[in-house]
């Protein structure tokens, strides 16, 4: 079963338990597919599995920047809400490696590109970047690639 069969699935399972914050989550990812699948001109065919974790990606990092304005903005209830989207969408993404892992990825791409300063930083990223594709939150990725280069 292909990952976007899994949510469909796993949304229709939530209408029937009625469990509205999945169900709307689920929903909203829906959209966001076929959304995808729309601007790529894969309506017929559909996203691959791959394709669909970017999108949750993207539904991620969303819910991550509504967090930050939402405590900023002193609404603790709406960051909450964004909070157990993230928990949802969450399932669906591989998981996600430690500092440790994502450490020893940067080193190992720093050596093979031979960067020495800071000011190459986007050299690093790129590789490491496309190396740990939906295993690590690139804000993570970018303050050890910091790290390592000082």
């Amino acid at each position: 079963m292909s990952l976007k069969q899994t949510i469909f699935s796993d949304m229709k399972e939530a209408m029937k338990a009625g469990d509205a914050a999945k169900r709307d989550t689920l929903r909203m990812l829906d959209s966001m597919i076929k959304n995808a699948e729309i601007e790529k001109m894969k309506r017929e065919e559909g996203l691959s599995d791959i394709e669909v974790r970017e999108v949750i990606a993207r539904a991620i990092k969303q819910r991550k920047d509504a967090i930050a304005q939402y405590e900023a903005g002193g609404r603790p209830e709406l960051a909450e809400k964004e909070k157990k989207e993230i928990e949802i969408l969450s399932v669906y993404m591989p998981e996600q490696l430690s500092e440790d892992a994502i450490r020893k990825a940067v080193k190992e791409t720093i050596v093979q590109i031979g960067v020495t300063n800071k000011a190459e930083i986007g050299k690093v990223m790129g590789p490491v970047m496309s190396k740990l594709k939906g295993q690590a939150d690139g804000n993570v990725v970018r303050k050890i690639v910091e790290e390592e280069l000082q």
